[in-house]
């Protein structure tokens, strides 16, 4: 075997291994698989062996071209994945922060056309080039601090042709970045100002026009529906979710964020890959969705921004619910950092730093039906590696708020390093 690249005598190898058909759940989210002065060699793209150094160097018949890199004292986990963001959109929306430290709500803000609603005027305005701009600049901060696998959802344009224009640009970056993208379509954001008042008829274009569009274009893989008060009911989210599975998209829900609405069990019942959110959630919704095997996405920056109340992980956790991490970055909550977001995850929604780990990394994984090539170090996976500046995880959140990346890998490729280029 002559591999492409190989790094050898790394500090810590937290593969994670072992769970690519199912997320890690309750106690299995502490452990992390960590190999001892390990190393990894990679061969097109793909993971061809791990293990301790010794026993990967003997499996190696020529060495490659490039010179072995040696990571003493450092961690090597699996790429973070990010999946929940809104990559893509116009303007900015630093303004509405006067407004919520004035102590208005998301909701008074958006019926003050703010909001989502400030971001869909100028997201409309934007040529799709525009887009794709705005969307690299974060995708490639997000890149510098470890994430190898972002999804990206629409909804600021919420007409059919401008949650298109989102789409295209979202297509357009991922020929652009080296790293992996999974697109959502996010029509059900928000009730847009034309059919203020005629909400049902704002799911009707959804269901009949803009659904069938994106399946035709075949631009996303998701499908996603804001499920909240004074957003889209339950019978709303419901029916828009059955269209765009007939459709032949993968579900997923923001649910029960604002209040307890019942999108954890409607997650449950339509088989939602995951469900997003959760500060809300009912216990019977979280029970619902540990039976059903969906996901529980938590975006603790999100709370942070709102300055609400956090999520329950630890009694999500503790009651055997598979949890993801993600950042959510959006106008609202600006947050493009996995470091930060699996900060918050513990200090204030008590997860331990290697539960926070397995969240960013192999769950979210599987939050985007990628556990069976992403997220852990393993042969036959694709080869995204971060090699971190830290001798352990826990130092992960001991250090919070600063990027420890010292080398990211992408698909078998170094793309970015403290070494140079």
């Amino acid at each position: 075997m002559k591999p492409d690249l190989l790094l050898t005598n790394i500090g810590q190898l937290a593969t994670l291994q072992g769970h690519s058909e199912s997320p890690k759940i309750g106690a299995d989210m502490k452990e992390l698989s960590i190999i001892e002065g390990g190393a990894i060699a990679i061969e097109g793209g793909i993971i061809t062996a791990v293990g301790p150094t010794a026993e990967v160097l003997a499996h190696i018949t020529e060495m490659p071209d490039l010179p072995p890199l040696e990571f003493p004292n450092m961690l090597a986990t699996p790429g973070f994945i990010d999946c929940h963001t809104h990559l893509a959109f116009g303007g900015s929306r630093e303004h509405d922060f006067e407004m919520k430290l004035a102590g208005k709500t998301y909701l008074e803000i958006l019926a003050e056309g703010g909001g989502i609603l400030n971001t869909l005027r100028s997201t409309r305005a934007a040529s799709e080039e525009q887009l794709t701009r705005n969307a690299f600049s974060f995708a490639e901060s997000m890149l510098s601090m470890g994430t190898t696998t972002i999804e990206a959802k629409s909804g600021y344009g919420l007409n059919t042709a401008s949650e298109l224009k989102m789409l295209r640009s979202i297509e357009d970056l991922r020929r652009k970045i080296p790293a992996g993208l999974v697109s959502t379509f996010l029509g059900a954001h928000a009730v847009p100002p034309e059919f203020e008042g005629r909400p049902d008829d704002y799911v009707d274009l959804v269901i009949n026009e803009m659904i069938p569009a994106v399946s035709e274009t075949g631009l996303a893989e998701f499908c996603d529906v804001f499920c909240e008060r004074g957003v889209f009911g339950l019978d709303q989210t419901r029916n828009i979710l059955l269209a765009a599975k007939c459709a032949g998209m993968k579900l997923k829900i923001h649910a029960d964020e604002i209040v307890q609405l019942g999108g954890a069990e409607l997650a449950a019942e339509l088989g939602a890959i995951s469900a997003d959110h959760l500060l809300m959630a009912s216990d019977d919704g979280l029970e619902a969705m540990q039976k059903a095997g969906t996901i529980a996405t938590l975006l603790p920056a999100t709370a942070f921004s709102l300055n609400t109340t956090y999520a329950d992980a630890r009694k999500m956790i503790d009651m055997g619910l598979p949890v993801a991490l993600a950042t959510d970055f959006n106008p609202n909550c600006a947050n493009d950092s996995m470091f930060f977001t699996i900060a918050l995850a513990c200090y204030k929604m008590k997860m331990l730093p290697r539960e926070a780990l397995s969240a960013a990394t192999i769950n979210a994984a599987h939050a985007l039906d990628r556990g069976a090539m992403l997220g852990s170090l393993e042969v036959g996976k694709r080869a995204d590696i971060l090699i971190l500046d830290c001798p352990n995880p826990e130092y992960l959140t001991w250090r919070f708020g600063v990027n420890l990346v010292h080398t990211v890998i992408s698909n078998g490729k170094v793309i970015h390093t403290k070494l140079g280029p």
